[in-house]
């Protein structure tokens, strides 16, 4: 399980690593130099080279994408509910870092809210948090001990956009 695992995810991150060294070429030429990053961090950022992208939630219960599948391969009621019984038991921090750094990973990023928004934290201005489901404990704090611990950088995906929000611009999908 855990070499098939390790494959999806070289897969993957090999595919978003190629992409976004593809895109920040032609965005870093293009943009207004406030939207530049500095060259020293692109470049160790480059020299990390391999990383792991964890998209992660409620969702992963029915095996389909976060987020954009809401309404169309889970229905609306369900998939809004999915995180009531959201408890992954057999997560562990320390072994999923272990395995990516194990494959050669230096760095790990995780969702910590999509565009449904989920919280993997326990947010003090919404519900809609991993603290309301039955797991109850804050996976952004143990992923990000665990890669401490381990010498992996710690990053996280957040999306602003809500779907819940009033000034979400497009609604959600479904």
């Amino acid at each position: 399980m855990r070499v098939s695992c390790i494959r999806v995810v070289l897969g993957l991150v090999l595919c978003g690593v190629g992409l976004g060294f593809l895109g920040s070429a032609s965005y870093a030429e293009e943009s207004p130099s406030q939207w530049t990053a500095p060259p020293e961090s692109l470049a160790k950022w480059r020299a990390m080279r391999f990383g792991l992208f964890i998209h992660w939630g409620p969702v992963s219960i029915k095996g389909t994408e976060i987020g954009w599948s809401r309404g169309s391969q889970v229905p609306i009621e369900e998939y809004d509910n999915l995180y009531k019984q959201f408890n992954p038991t057999k997560f562990n921090a320390d072994e999923w870092v272990a395995t990516a750094k194990e494959a050669g990973m230096k760095y790990l990023v995780i969702t910590s809210k999509h565009h449904d928004g989920f919280c993997l934290w326990d947010s003090e201005y919404t519900d809609y948090d991993i603290m309301s489901t039955p797991f109850k404990r804050d996976v952004l704090k143990e992923l990000s001990e665990a890669c401490r611990r381990q010498g992996i950088v710690f990053c996280t995906y957040h999306s602003i956009c809500d779907w819940y929000h009033p000034d979400y611009p497009l609604g959600s999908p479904g």
